[in-house]
């Protein structure tokens, strides 16, 4: 019987063992899938049961050149750094320094928002789940290229809009974590970024990651934004200064990096016998705090999801009956993901320096060659949609055959000239240069644009920098029945800085 035991074991392990997929193959499948959806480099980090089984560079730092992405090469991984924050957050509520439950303006005396009743009742966890009623990315221009800090970004939180009821719906926020990094300051007394340096990024051993662009050249070998043009190709951008909104997205990282800090949240909130997190605290990271619809077209391109939401810092859903800890990450031209299935002691890190879809997709291929649950080629058909969706060059395509031709502005150049303001813009200011208009924005030094006419009283913007989420756009004068300019009206298309939030009110209205 000892002997038929012993069988059935060494079986059942070789059966075990077989079912890992080979590295070798998943090698294979990266490499084909950066030169598939053309993505100039990509690092992968693939972590299993505590171990580093896969981490790598594939493609080139900058499209044209001949620099190869490598394992410790940075990129920026943008929103994922919400994670870093809640997971400091929930230290210092393990250390007694603050509560979940703390009122924010306890710690923030200047927070305002939309109303007195939801100033006064935003909770420190609230600022983490994307539930306090601001639409999703609304009132980003606010620190989009702007010279203001922190500190000053929460403080005109107030002129953003109310898109549904307090806790009663979901709106991606990165204003509430901008908060949520002054909060850590006020509890620990250190700067958000001073503060996770110290007591995570130095405690994982993560010697290459920073927290701001301005650290790249010290550290070297990083990898190159990109911006897609609408014929796919990669047109390299430079790196932009994301400081004042650092702890809604401001940590630089590389594969190898991404690969200890997996670890330690695969490891119960453990690296090397210390406790980075404490579970209880981690437990309640991964717990859905607010809850939303998966829709048909989700379903579909990924079955076997039942439930999604977003705990605190970290996106949730379900995979086959297996938790999924998950967070994408958008920046000027890089985009970047994390996926945990904490069941399978399994992550993965994908890091891009392309702001194409590819690294979701690629996650769930390489999860599903471990769990074996499905075999669809996600890489392939996300690349199919991708290329399929091209949404954003149509709005643009639209706009411009709904130009009228011939027509001329219906004021002198210097009746445009003037001071604008909103209180999410700040002051907007059209400046007449000899037969020209240009503007910039004072906030926001890095929004300047030459205007050239357009039709009637709408001017297209020449932005004199590379933008990275827009490119196209109009601003449009409004004029009243008095021919005098009484505000402006931007139209910038695109799906994350909202220009077109609010009109800006001429300072000057009536003295024309």
């Amino acid at each position: 019987m000892k002997l038929k035991y012993l069988f059935l074991l060494l079986v059942f392990s070789f059966s075990v063992a077989k079912a890992q997929p080979k590295v070798s193959d998943l090698d294979k499948y990266i490499a084909k899938a950066q030169k598939e959806w053309n993505v100039p480099g990509i690092a992968v980090s693939i972590v299993k049961d505590g171990k580093v089984v896969l981490s790598k560079g594939y493609g080139v730092k900058e499209a044209g050149g001949t620099e190869a992405v490598d394992n410790e090469t940075l990129f920026a991984i943008a929103s994922n750094t919400k994670a870093f924050v809640a997971t400091a957050i929930g230290q210092l509520v393990a250390e007694g320094k603050l509560n979940w439950d703390d009122k924010v303006i306890d710690h923030l005396p200047y927070f305002e928002l939309y109303d007195d009743y939801t100033t006064r009742h935003a909770t420190v966890e609230d600022l983490l789940c994307h539930r306090l009623g601001l639409g999703t990315f609304s009132g980003d221009l606010m620190w989009y290229k702007a010279n203001l800090s922190a500190e000053d970004v929460v403080k005109k939180v107030k002129y953003v809009p109310q898109a549904y009821e307090f806790r009663n719906g979901y709106g991606y926020s990165n204003l509430m974590f901008i908060a949520a990094g002054e909060v850590i300051r006020s509890a620990s007394g250190l700067p958000w970024d001073e503060y996770v340096r110290k007591q995570i990024i130095a405690l994982l051993g993560m010697s290459r990651t920073v927290t701001s662009t301005n650290d790249l050249d010290a550290k070297g070998n990083y990898a190159s934004p990109h911006k897609p043009d609408a014929m796919g190709n990669n047109e390299p951008i430079p790196w932009v200064n994301w400081d004042n909104m650092g702890a809604a997205g401001g940590i630089i990282s590389s594969a190898d990096d991404m690969a200890k800090w997996v670890i330690m949240n695969l490891n119960g909130g453990k690296m090397n016998q210390q406790t980075i997190i404490a579970k209880e605290q981690q437990n309640r990271l991964w717990t859905p705090h607010n809850n939303f619809v998966v829709s048909e077209q989700a379903r579909a391109a990924t079955p076997g999801r039942h439930f999604s939401g977003y705990g605190l810092g970290y996106g949730v859903s379900d995979y086959y009956g297996r938790q999924l800890v998950t967070h994408s990450g958008g920046y000027d031209g890089m985009y970047s993901y994390v996926m945990m299935v904490p069941d399978e002691n399994l992550g993965v890190v994908v890091l891009t320096n392309s702001m194409k879809g590819i690294a979701s997709p690629l996650s769930y291929y390489i999860i599903n060659q471990y769990i074996k649950e499905e075999t669809k080629d996600f890489s392939v058909e996300a690349l199919a949609r991708n290329d399929n969706n091209k949404s954003h060059f149509d709005d643009v395509a639209k706009r411009r055959q709904a130009r009228v031709s011939g027509t001329k502005p219906s004021l002198s150049l210097e009746k445009y000239a003037g001071t604008y303001w909103a209180g999410m813009h700040g002051n907007v200011v059209v400046v007449k240069q000899g037969d020209k208009l240009w503007f910039y924005m004072e906030d926001n030094p890095g929004l300047t644009a030459d205007l050239v006419h357009w039709h009637y009283d709408t001017w297209e913007i020449k932005w004199r920098e590379p933008q990275a989420w827009f490119d196209f756009g109009t601003l449009q004068f409004k004029i009243d029945n008095n021919m005098k300019v009484t505000g402006l009206h931007f139209d910038v298309p695109n799906g994350d800085i909202f220009f077109d939030e609010v009109d800006l009110v001429n300072t000057k209205k009536g003295s024309q």
